[in-house]
C-alpha cells in the first residue's frame, strides 16, 4: 500500500508534536506548517491525501476558516478543523467550507484517529466513483481518476500522463484524448499539453504553474485559459 501522507497545519509546537506523534503511530507520513504559507507550498508540491487544519493560526481567530475556504474553491483535498473555540458563529463559518470533519481541543487520541481515518475512506470511496482512465503501471491495469491527474504532455504517439509523482504512458493523441475528457475538468494550454483546470497554482501569458512544474501557454490558447480561471 503506498504511504498516505497528511498535512498538520497547528501553529502550536505541543499541539502539533501530539498530533504527529499519534498520527505516525498509526503509520502515516506527516508533514508540518505553522503558516497558511507553509501549508500553501507543501501542497504545492506533495501529494497530499488529508489537512488537519488548526482554525486559529497566529494571531488570527480564523485564518484556518480561511485557508480551508482556500481549499474548498482551489483543491479536491479533505481536511479536517482542530479548534478550541464552540461559539456558534466560528462554527457555521467553519462548516460552511465543508471540512470532513470538526474536533474540538482538547480531545481523546482515538476521536482523532477516528476523523481521520473516516475522513480517508471517504476520499477514496468518492474517487472510486470519479470518470477515470485506464493506465498501465509497472505492467498492471491502473484506475487514475480524473480529478487527479495534473496535466497531459504529448510526445509523438504517445501521451505522457501526470499524477502526483506518477507518470503515466498512454499510446494515444492530444486530439483523442480531448475528445475523451470532460471539458470541465480540462483544458489545452498548448499544442502539445493538456491541464487540469483546478491544478493551475499560477498563471500568465507564457506559462503556468502546477504543482512546481511549469507548463507551457501558447498564444491560440490564451484567451481559453484565461476565460477557465476567471
Amino acid at each position: 500500500m503506498d504511504e498516505i501522507t497528511i498535512l498538520l497545519v497547528e501553529d502550536d509546537y505541543l499541539n502539533r508534536r501530539l498530533i504527529k506523534k499519534v498520527l505516525n503511530e498509526k503509520g502515516y507520513n506527516i508533514l508540518e506548517a505553522k503558516t497558511r504559507e507553509e501549508a500553501l507550498a507543501i501542497i504545492q508540491k506533495e501529494e497530499i491525501k488529508l489537512i488537519v487544519l488548526d482554525i486559529k493560526l497566529g494571531v488570527n481567530d480564523r485564518e484556518g476558516i480561511n485557508l480551508g475556504t482556500y481549499l474548498s474553491d482551489t483543491y479536491a483535498i479533505p481536511f479536517i478543523y482542530l479548534t478550541a473555540y464552540q461559539t456558534t458563529d466560528i462554527l457555521d463559518d467553519a462548516l460552511s467550507t465543508s471540512p470532513y470533519s470538526y474536533l474540538t481541543k482538547p480531545f481523546k487520541n482515538t476521536d482523532l484517529i477516528a476523523s481521520v481515518e473516516l475522513a480517508l475512506k471517504k476520499t477514496a470511496e468518492r474517487e472510486s466513483n470519479l470518470p477515470f482512465l485506464l493506465l498501465k503501471n509497472d505492467g498492471y491495469n491502473v484506475k487514475v481518476p480524473l480529478e487527479r491527474i495534473e496535466y497531459i504532455e504529448s510526445k509523438g504517439n504517445y501521451l505522457s500522463i501526470y499524477s502526483g509523482d506518477k507518470i503515466y504512458q498512454l499510446r494515444s493523441t492530444i486530439k483523442q484524448m480531448l475528445e475523451t475528457l470532460p471539458q470541465n475538468l480540462f483544458i489545452q494550454s498548448h499544442r502539445a499539453y493538456i491541464v487540469n483546470k483546478g491544478k493551475i497554482d499560477l498563471f500568465r501569458s507564457d506559462c503556468l504553474i502546477i504543482k512546481s512544474k511549469t507548463v507551457p501557454v501558447s498564444k491560440k490558447y490564451l484567451e481559453d485559459i484565461e476565460g477557465a480561471l476567471i
